[in-house]
């Protein structure tokens, strides 16, 4: 049974309104000069691919994709050379970019506090699962690759 009920793309929707409203809420501070605020746009690109990519390795493979759900096969190629937490990165990534797009600086506690929450919720759990569920193999994935990058 899961220990957590509210799944990722929960606490990413919640983070992108987080971003907005700190935004609108908290009296503007800009610490991104136009025009580079418009790397933002870049970091979400490239966080939707880290979400999407990932997502459609696990259909390909026919593995569970959803947290606490038993994993029926290690992916260790594609993204999760890079990183073993490709799709919570790409969270991340989309959340920083948008709060690069707005330029202030409140918006910016946001990603940080999500990816504490992604990976005390998920995270962590998932590494144990995937360690009891693929034991060396697994411990050989982590020591090759980070965490997040």
């Amino acid at each position: 049974m899961s220990p957590n009920k509210a799944l990722p793309p929960v606490y990413f929707l919640g983070a992108l309104g987080g971003v907005v409203v700190l935004h609108y809420v908290v009296p503007f501070v800009a610490v991104i000069p136009r025009p580079w605020h418009l790397a933002g746009g870049v970091l979400v690109a490239v966080g939707l691919a880290f979400i999407v990519l990932p997502a459609r390795t696990f259909q390909t493979k026919g593995t569970a994709i959803k947290p606490f759900e038993r994993s029926s096969v290690l992916i260790t190629d594609g993204f999760y050379a890079i990183t073993r937490n490709p799709m919570y990165l790409g969270m991340v990534l989309v959340v920083t970019g948008i709060a690069t797009l707005l330029r202030g600086a409140a918006p910016f506690v946001v990603p940080v506090l999500l990816a504490a929450l992604l990976q005390s919720r998920f995270i962590r759990f998932e590494e144990r699962a995937l360690e009891q569920e693929f034991g060396d193999d697994y411990r050989s994935y982590q020591a090759r690759v980070r965490r997040w990058l």
